[in-house]
């Protein structure tokens, strides 16, 4: 059974979706704080965290850092009225796998629950040597020697693509289809942007290239 931290402070709300999950087959444990909840993370060890933002005694994103300081694998869903572009992208940034906007469908929730702890699951412990640098996807590091970037699932996970079809053009709309589904925020510049970030964490190795192909997508080479 797979068991479901679920950190909310409305307390009606709460129990809704408590009982919805529970009736899907879900162990929920329910906490109103993020400091209660990471209490409970701590000792119980979920294999999921769904979790609001504003929160009392502890916010989401606060909740979350300390999380990913511990387990860099549990995937972590955002669950939050904070609709902003920015909240978004702080979200994912932290290292959130998921972020769904409220009012939301239970039903939908279920889905992308089942969807990335059965991910979560089927993950092994990879390390790809990509250049000068090594990537662990599953603790979602890159380092350099002796330096360590903390990356976000995503990154994680584009990167990967990027080099297991390096030399190969992986096309936008893929890549906005495999790890952004609906989300119409993250197209377009917005993914630019995104590349551009992953671009910087390799400035230290020069044979490392992330190129645009104008209208295709882009792609990795390592000369």
């Amino acid at each position: 059974m797979i068991k479901v931290l679920y950190v909310e402070d409305e307390v009606n709300l709460a129990l809704i979706v408590s009982d919805s999950l529970e009736d899907s087959g879900f162990e929920v444990i329910h906490r109103e704080n993020g400091f209660d909840a990471l209490a409970v993370f701590k000792r119980d060890k979920p294999d999921v965290i769904v979790m609001d933002i504003m929160m009392p005694m502890m916010d989401g994103y606060t909740l979350a850092t300390e999380v990913r300081r511990i387990d860099p694998q549990v995937p972590i869903i955002f669950l939050s009225a904070l609709t902003q572009a920015e909240d978004v992208v702080k979200g994912f940034h932290i290292g959130a796998n998921d972020y769904i906007r409220k009012p939301f469908k239970v039903e939908e929730l279920v889905v992308r629950i089942e969807a990335l702890t059965k991910r979560a699951m089927r993950s092994t412990a990879m390390i790809y040597n990509i250049g000068d640098y090594v990537l662990d996807t599953n603790r979602n590091l890159l380092s350099h020697g002796s330096i360590i970037e903390r990356l976000s699932f995503r990154e994680t996970e584009l990167i990967r693509r990027l080099y297991e079809n390096k030399e190969v053009v992986v096309p936008r709309e893929e890549i906005i289809k495999t790890y952004w589904k609906d989300d119409t925020y993250f197209t377009g510049r917005s993914l630019d942007v995104f590349i551009s970030r992953i671009r910087k964490y390799f400035v230290k190795d020069d044979r490392i290239r992330i190129t645009n192909v104008r209208g295709v997508g882009y792609i990795m080479k390592i000369s």
